[in-house]
């Protein structure tokens, strides 16, 4: 029944993300922008900006709760008596308070048998740090506080918004180039509409279209793995600013220690919120998360 339920909450979600977007393009009155002269650029840009940035940001601004309703977070109460997740709150607290947030940030436990934890949330002051069971069962308290000083560096830096921010461009250029160069193909085919049927080019148009939207939406997710990867390498040298060298270090290489229990391909709408990941060959390219090897190398020497 649990799939059945995220089933439709993904389905509700996606209808009241689209009925938004069509109620924005209304608002700003931005019309059809191909036109019986041919492309309205000025509408064309409104479309794309809108779908592209404006889908981005909704999904920032659900991400916490999407997080919650994905992996199944249970928060943890403040009050709770169990030592170990008061433990877990008390260092969560201790690090927010160093990095200087205003606000303390949710903390959850969701049950999986990966050594893993993300952060989430629109901004800094509505964020949330999860961590599995299997890093709360597997990790000591100095490994434990390598691991949430890298988290709590990722909402520190505003990392959520930035993110969301080049997501947003990256779908929006897509969106555009595809559209101009499927309708500058389609207006040199013109000339061959009449041997083809009458509805061969429109189609024809829209395929490419697609097609272009593909790859350019692949070609910028390698822009946007980059700046994952680069990222990865700020919160670690945040994570040694509040937590410690030694004790990022050991974290790091205590994820090494345990690649067994780290499963990249479970709910891969949160992976690149994640502390660590496996990219590998030609995917490494995609990856959102460089070599932990490389990770832990720059931290010795001092680089990061």
């Amino acid at each position: 029944m649990a799939w059945m339920k995220r089933i439709f909450l993904f389905v509700t979600i996606n209808i009241l993300v689209v009925f938004t977007l069509s109620l924005l393009l209304r608002l700003f009155n931005i019309g059809p922008y191909l036109t019986a002269y041919g492309i309205d650029y000025t509408n064309l840009m409104g479309f794309c900006l809108i779908w592209g940035m404006g889908g981005a940001f909704i999904s920032l601004a659900m991400s916490r709760v999407m997080a919650k309703w994905l992996m199944g977070v249970h928060l943890i109460d403040p009050a709770t008596r169990d030592s170990d997740l008061q433990q877990l709150l008390q260092t969560v607290y201790h690090l927010a308070r160093g990095a200087g947030l205003a606000v303390m940030p949710e903390v959850g436990i969701y049950d999986s048998p990966e050594v893993n934890a993300f952060a989430t949330g629109p901004t800094s002051s509505r964020a949330l740090v999860a961590v599995s069971s299997g890093l709360l069962s597997r990790m000591n308290p100095e490994e434990m506080r390598g691991v949430l000083g890298h988290e709590i560096t990722h909402i520190s830096n505003g990392d959520m918004v930035t993110m969301t921010l080049l997501q947003g461009v990256v779908n929006a250029f897509a969106m555009f180039l595809s559209r101009v160069i499927a309708f500058a193909i389609a207006q040199a085919m013109r000339g061959e509409r009449d041997e083809r049927g009458r509805g061969s080019v429109p189609m024809f148009s829209f395929l490419i279209q697609m097609v272009l939207e593909v790859v350019f939406l692949l070609l910028g997710s390698v822009v946007i793995a980059w700046f994952s990867r680069y990222r990865e390498f700020r919160a670690d040298a945040g994570g040694a600013r509040l937590a410690g060298r030694s004790s990022m270090i050991r974290a790091l290489e205590a994820l090494r220690r345990t690649y067994e229990y780290v499963d990249p391909a479970a709910q891969p709408a949160v992976q690149t919120l994640k502390i660590s990941g496996r990219p590998s060959g030609l995917l490494a390219l995609f990856a959102s998360h460089p070599p932990l090897e490389e990770r832990i190398a720059r931290l010795q020497s001092g680089r990061v």
